[in-house]
């Protein structure tokens, strides 16, 4: 783990060395002030030596403000050291993320993503600054105040080491309890964010069934598992530093008190003692920044084990070594053998799925909710693979396609459409992204949307709210349909929730899908009979298998599954 945290810090190198010689120099700065010290009480006090004593102080007061400059370039660069490791890591999470397939969003709350991607780094950086730091200044003012003190006196230096020995046996005893500690918190953090997220995006939901003390009850559990979490570890915390508090104040007495009887002995100066304890300040210090630095790194230990967590989940679905583009999709889609399940334990949701597919024709899905529909759409580009079977494209294995080159030759209009919180404008040119203001609005015109969006107060720059909450169900699909009339793909898959639109915003849809169907294959989730009457072909699923298919016409005669699901309306 350690290696992984330390690759980060390559591309910025000459920040790094900047930062640890900044520290390596002021601390070695302060370490000859004590020594400046015990030489001007012991040698040119007693001399009365003005030209030497005005000089010493000259020289104190000049390391002083170097000392203070050094700060400066460390506090500053330093933390810009850790904001540009935290913007690398960042950015290579959000990365990372985007390659997962499918089956995993499926199983992870959005909410520990982004306690990960914001709360996690941002302590990660701290620790990318501190760590190296505070451990090369501990070093440094420790050895070298050591070593000036046996040069004054190796008893007293002796004896200064026990406490010092304790305090790092301290601090390692309970590393360890605090390290967990602050992992437990990190994770009650997230799941504090995942509720609240998950209760602000349902809140419509929340206040049309009256639940809001359902969701207020809900968020107790989550909050008070974060309150025990975090109490139990300021338990540990407050062990640690009462500890350390003592064995820090008890410091000065034992080196205090076995300075006096050495000066009573004869074996040191009172010019001895006055710099053992001045040096004992210079170490306390650095041990101080360590106590700090623990809390710390503890914290950014649970964080950087939560990030590698997930960069170490590798996608279900990659490229293999051989994955090709085509120069041209014409969009003959074959299906065979197909069976399909979304973990290894689960059932089969399709089960020998066999299809045809000619290129430029439309073909419809029926069936029940549950019988697999969307299933088949979601497995054409790939967002989840077959369990058995295969799908080709113009006699060519998906598996063995690029993804960008499979997706970017399928247009998906999903029955549950997404629009980003940001313009109409924006979410449309999602479809292509260096789209022509013409291209955009002939986009718009194709899918009936064009005049609504002149009606806005800012109209293609109106904004929709997360989730396009600013909008009307069919108002949301014509802007996803002109998504898909900007991609322009050979290939298209519409899954027609009109169910819940009205007769108007149907009839807009329909006439747009009429028109985005020509010269392209068409797959059709059918959800309305005007769809079905108008496809070329019908596939009826129940249950995960194809139990008929054949033109609408045909299906009507033999009077089987679809006929009772054509009079009853449910598709």
């Amino acid at each position: 783990m350690l290696a992984r945290f330390i690759r980060y810090y390559k591309p910025h190198l000459r920040l790094f060395f900047l930062d640890i010689a900044a520290a390596i120099l002021g601390s070695l700065l302060l370490i000859v002030v004590p020594f400046l010290t015990r030489r001007l009480i012991q040698v040119y006090l007693p001399e009365n030596n003005v030209p030497a004593i005005t000089t010493i102080l000259a020289i104190m007061f000049v390391l002083i403000l170097v000392s203070v400059s050094l700060m400066y370039i460390r506090v500053r660069w330093g933390h810009v050291l850790g904001v540009r490791i935290e913007f690398d890591m960042r950015a290579d999470f959000f990365a990372h993320i985007q390659k997962l397939s499918f089956s995993y969003f499926d199983n992870v709350k959005t909410g520990h993503l982004v306690s990960r991607i914001s709360n996690d780094l941002n302590l990660i950086a701290e620790i990318a600054h501190h760590a190296p730091e505070d451990l090369v200044i501990s070093v440094c003012m420790i050895a070298g105040a050591f070593v000036a003190m046996f040069a004054f006196s190796a008893k007293l230096a002796t004896i200064a080491i026990i406490p010092l020995v304790a305090m790092v046996l301290w601090g390692v005893f309970y590393g360890g309890m605090m390290r967990r500690g602050f992992r437990r918190v990190r994770k009650r953090i997230a799941d504090i964010n995942s509720s609240v997220e998950n209760s602000v995006q349902g809140i419509r939901e929340v206040k049309a069934f009256a639940n809001e003390q359902e969701e207020i009850e809900k968020f107790d559990c989550v909050n008070v598992s974060f309150k025990t979490a975090k109490e139990d570890m300021y338990g540990i915390m407050a062990i640690f530093f009462s500890g350390m508090s003592f064995l820090t104040e008890t410091y000065y007495f034992v080196v205090v008190g076995a300075g006096v009887i050495l000066i009573n002995m004869g074996q040191i100066t009172t010019a001895d003692l006055i710099a053992f304890i001045l040096y004992i300040h210079l170490i306390l210090r650095p041990i101080q920044r360590l106590v700090n630095f623990t809390e710390q790194f503890q914290q950014g230990s649970a964080c950087f084990e939560r990030f590698i967590e997930v960069m170490d989940i590798m996608p279900d679905i990659v490229d293999s070594k051989d994955a090709i583009s085509l120069e041209k999709i014409d969009g003959k889609v074959e299906i065979s053998e197909l069976s399909f399940k979304y973990s290894s334990g689960s059932e089969f949701v399709l089960k020998n799925i066999n299809m045809n597919i000619a290129a430029h024709k439309t073909v419809a899905i029926v069936g029940q909710s549950g019988a697999g529909k969307s299933t088949i759409v979601s497995l054409i580009p790939r967002f989840y693979e077959p369990t058995f079977g295969s799908i080709k494209i113009d006699g060519v294995d998906i598996m063995n396609l690029k993804q960008k080159f499979l997706r970017e030759n399928i247009g998906i209009v999903q029955q549950n459409v997404f629009l980003f919180d940001s313009t109409v404008r924006e979410n449309i040119i999602y479809g292509k992204l260096d789209a022509t203001q013409d291209q955009l609005i002939d986009a718009a015109k194709k899918a009936n949307i064009y005049d609504f969006i002149m009606s806005l107060p800012d109209g293609f720059d109106t904004l929709v709210g997360e989730r396009g909450v600013k909008l009307s169900g069919g108002e949301k699909q014509r802007i996803s349909i002109a998504r898909v009339f900007l991609k322009d793909p050979p290939i298209f898959i519409f899954d027609e929730a009109t169910s819940s639109l009205d007769t108007e915003s149907e009839s807009l849809i329909q006439n747009s899908l009429d028109l985005l169907s020509r010269g392209r294959t068409t797959i059709i989730i059918a959800h309305r009979l005007s769809t079905v009457r108008n496809a070329d072909y019908l596939y009826v699923l129940r249950e995960g298998e194809i139990v008929e298919q054949g033109k609408h016409s045909e299906l009507l005669e033999i009077k089987g599954y679809y006929h009772s699901l054509y009079n009853m309306n449910v598709f």
